[in-house]
């Protein structure tokens, strides 16, 4: 029968964990410190340890390793309320086999024991972890260079692992996202927690290249290779050796360059333009977009072979209304940051204007929020941050929806979900939807009519007098001409 330790200071943690091993049919220990939960593991060597990070005394993350020195074949699960990038990166460094963020479902927890058991019946918890880098420096693993990955939500948590789990290795990484979701961010955090860290991190977004000299950026060219090439020049892949480059918007690569791509990432073989012999370089490359690159290569737009050699390591990034738990600490992440940048003591935020923040669709994601942030702050000018303040919320990209109509489809979609979350939000729902989208109508079709409201009433299938009406009611003007 296996046996489990748990580690928490938190007794109704340790509770929980305990009954869920009576129900999985395990014998189990519970201690409240790493110290007691050492001593433990030396007398009764438990088959899978879950430890908690912050504990009095030693940590949960010092005591991995005295713990592996005793019971190297038990899996250690980490569980903490402080789930961090930092968190990740150095849980695996030290080899922790899955951590767990507090507040967690006992199915879950489950489903992770039972893993870990398994894992230690083949000995694969035993195993060498990959040594990731990480800086010493550093007081909040989130932060990258003067920006800073922000969320504890269970999808940013599954990022922050697949990051932590990546960043060691040498494998090809492709982040797939939409625009705003921080996919620079998350390549500039692989390459700080990997082996290059000390290299250069060269990003380079390929749809602002001029598609004529994108060979010679990319690859770099030889004096005289062509008019104007007066002297020679490293491209970009070999100014990376030793680091990462980031190719951003990678699928719209020029098809005529995917193969020479390709054969760099095979070989390591750099050709710049004009050379009669290759150059040698050893870099890490990060691809990402938000177009479906699978699409491309159905539509013969993007190889297949280099699509293959791109995505060795595929992570994608949750659109922010995906995590709105994340809305708060996001908003509040960039006030302090903006508010410092502009002189702006103490800034402010009603609740309502939060309220209507975490209900917004968000198809411009962090980027839309944070900028929506800056613009609230010019107008607050100081004081508090109201509703009136933000901006309107952005439409899907055009390139997101097959059309205008599919687009005004998922933010009707959006809006609606978000309203039913509580039931005094949903409470007259009609009635608001119509209150919200009657006067951008009429307004726009009263303008489009010059102010003639019986031309309107009939493009819009309204009586003259009703809408008239709807149009004092909205403080819309027309010219209340007879028919």
């Amino acid at each position: 029968m296996p046996h489990l330790l748990f580690i928490d200071d938190e007794q109704s943690i340790c509770w929980g964990l305990t009954k869920l091993a009576q129900r999985m049919g395990h014998t189990s220990e519970a201690v409240g410190s790493a110290e007691l939960g050492l001593r433990s593991a030396g007398k009764t060597r438990p088959d899978a340890i879950v430890l908690d990070v912050r504990l009095p005394g030693m940590s949960g993350l010092e005591a991995i390793e005295k713990l592996h020195d005793l019971v190297p074949d038990a899996p250690v699960v980490i569980i903490t309320a402080y789930g961090d990038l930092e968190t990740a990166v150095e849980a695996v460094r030290r080899g922790a086999f899955e951590y767990l963020v507090k507040p967690f479902d006992l199915q879950l927890a489950e489903r992770t024991i039972t893993r870990a058991l398994a894992a230690a019946q083949t000995k694969g918890a035993a195993a060498v972890m990959p040594e990731v880098s990480v800086p010493s420096n550093e007081t909040d693993g989130t932060n990258i260079g003067n920006e800073r990955i922000v969320g504890t939500s269970a999808a940013m948590q599954a990022v922050f692992k697949q990051i932590a789990l990546v960043a060691p290795s040498s494998a090809c990484v492709h982040l797939r996202g939409e625009s705003g979701t921080g996919k620079e961010l998350v390549a500039r955090a692989i390459h700080r927690y990997s082996r290059r860290a000390d290299g250069p991190f060269i990003p380079v977004n390929l749809a602002a290249l001029n598609p004529s000299l994108a060979e010679s950026e990319l690859f770099g060219h030889v004096k005289g290779a062509f008019t104007g090439a007066d002297v020679a020049r490293k491209g970009l892949l070999e100014q990376s050796d030793g680091g990462t480059i980031f190719l951003d918007e990678v699928a719209d690569i020029p098809l005529a360059l995917q193969i020479k791509l390709l054969r760099t990432l095979e070989h390591g073989e750099i050709w710049p333009v004009g050379a009669d012999k290759p150059r040698y370089a050893d870099f890490r490359l990060i691809s990402a977009t938000h177009q479906d690159l699978r699409q491309k290569v159905a539509e013969d737009s993007f190889r297949h072979d280099l699509y293959f050699r791109l995505v060795t390591f595929e992570l994608e990034l949750p659109p922010l209304r995906d995590r709105r738990e994340d809305i708060a600490k996001l908003t509040q992440h960039f006030l302090n940051r903006l508010s410092a940048r502009n002189g702006i003591p103490n800034a402010t935020l009603e609740k309502e204007t939060l309220t209507e923040l975490e209900q917004r669709p968000w198809f411009g994601n962090v980027r839309e929020l944070r900028n929506a942030i800056e613009r609230a702050l010019v107008l607050a000018r100081g004081g508090p941050i109201e509703i009136n303040h933000l901006p309107p919320a952005a439409l899907p990209a055009m390139g997101a929806t097959k059309s205008v109509a599919g687009g005004l489809k998922q933010v009707v979609e959006e809006w609606a979900r978000s309203r039913l979350t509580t039931s005094s939000e949903g409470a007259d729902l009609y009635l608001q939807f119509l209150t919200l989208v009657e006067p951008p109508l009429f307004r726009t079709a009263v303008e489009h009519y010059r102010g003639q409201v019986a031309a309107a009433a009939r493009v819009l299938g309204l009586h003259r007098t009703t809408l008239k009406k709807k149009l004092d009611e909205y403080g819309i003007q027309g010219k209340d001409e007879q028919p």
